[in-house]
């Protein structure tokens, strides 16, 4: 397929779900961009815009997957040993289904603030899909839109060391599942209708917990991949390896963005790390600073890259050359990636708070910051006028919330 032919593909697959929408990882277009135009709230708290909140069984740190007029979200309920998709109504929180997927087989260990849920449900319009970590081993789960299993793959052989949170990523055809770890994983493209293994790419033997991007850049349809102190490009059809340099951290969570030119990373293990690399196989790295870019993903936006540091400290670099233009602390301990509406970001420390700054190349404006619950390891899903929240509150016992934040 030539380069021409796979963009037109790839905006085939995004202009096939409503922007209204939030069916992935990172939002309808995959970089963190919430559709423009819409009118969702600045502030709020438990009293004030919360159109409704749902009672979310289990623990997960996956964020809300939103299509049509439901809302997807996974789940693992630790005492049952039961790994869930369960589906809530858009319009009024209630649940509809809950479908278990792996039962049995938990993995236990790891980091303190893991889950065994911390991907999010992925929908193609038709379809969704899903990774566990399951009896020392990542599964694919395909379902349909009312919870009926359709499919389940055993991708590859996974030992735990801090946690698996990937999720999965549809491009065309095919499921790409990105699989690191100490033993030596697979980064894998499966038949999205069969869980059929199309190809795998082997992975060094080094933790890692980044979801893939496909992304557009330098003319070519690329599935970019770092961690394992690479930067990594493929076909995403194929699994061709297009290109690939060292320079990246062992361990990151980010999934990587692009300014057409340039794919933009980051790290955390084990040395603080965010980078900028040419995307045509000339092996250059335009930029790289020691900014902790290791959980939050970064957004791109006009020629300039925007950042949330895991520590809480926003930052607005110059794509081409990554000036700082400001740097600016905003909170402390981020675990969700920022969301970019228009000029304002949205990002959800780990206690529950949601900042919303206006972010330009000339100026940070913090706008407000809003609790929900007393922890929260998720993104915001912000369509159709509304930001969906996943947070926990915290006592005797921990219960986590699904919240609509509306006008």
């Amino acid at each position: 397929m030539n380069p021409s032919s796979s963009l037109i593909a790839l905006l085939l697959v995004v202009s096939s779900l409503n922007a209204d929408d939030w069916p992935a990882w990172r939002g309808p277009t995959a970089d963190g961009h919430a559709a423009s135009g819409q009118k969702v709230p600045v502030k709020w708290s438990e009293t004030e815009n919360v159109l409704w909140k749902a009672e979310v069984r289990g623990r997960g740190h996956g964020s809300p997957t939103v299509f049509g007029d439901r809302i997807y979200l996974a789940t693992a309920d630790v005492p049952k040993e039961e790994q869930i998709v369960l589906c809530f109504d858009r319009a009024t929180g209630k649940q509809v289904w809950e479908t278990v997927v792996n039962s049995g087989n938990f993995v236990t260990g790891g980091h303190r603030n893991s889950s065994l849920a911390s991907g999010d449900v992925v929908c193609d319009g038709e379809r969704l899909y899903v990774n566990f970590l399951n009896d020392s081993a990542i599964f694919t789960s395909a379902l349909d839109l009312s919870g009926k299993p359709l499919w389940q793959r055993r991708v590859c052989d996974f030992k735990l060391h801090q946690g698996y949170g990937a999720s999965p990523v549809i491009f065309e055809n095919v499921v790409l599942v990105a699989a690191d770890y100490r033993g030596g994983g697979k980064f894998s493209g499966l038949n999205k209708l069969t869980g059929e293994i199309l190809w795998q790419q082997d992975r060094p033997p080094i933790a890692n917990y980044a979801t893939p991007a496909v992304v557009n850049a330098a003319g070519k349809t690329q599935a970019v991949l770092a961690g394992c102190n690479l930067v990594s490009s493929f076909d995403p059809l194929t699994g061709k390896k297009l290109w690939e340099i060292e320079g990246s951290t062992e361990e990151t969570v980010v999934t990587a963005v692009t300014d057409g030119s340039r794919v933009f990373l980051g790290g955390g293990y084990p040395k603080n790390h965010t980078m900028a690399v040419e995307a045509d196989g000339s092996g250059k790295i335009a930029w790289e600073n020691n900014t902790r870019s290791y959980v939050p993903s970064l957004l791109v936006q006009n020629g300039h890259v925007f950042g949330v540091g895991d520590s809480g400290k926003a930052v607005c670099w110059k794509s081409d050359t990554g000036e700082e233009l400001w740097s600016e602390k905003i909170d402390k301990e981020f675990y969700g990636s920022p969301v970019m509406l228009d000029n304002r970001i949205y990002i959800t420390s780990k206690a529950g708070v949601t900042s919303v700054f206006e972010a330009t190349p000339a100026r940070f404006t913090l706008l407000s910051q809003n609790q929900l619950g007393d922890e929260s390891f998720s993104t915001p899903a912000i369509c159709g006028n509304r930001i969906y929240l996943r947070s926990a509150k915290l006592g005797d016992s921990r219960q986590e919330y699904l919240w609509c934040v509306g006008e």
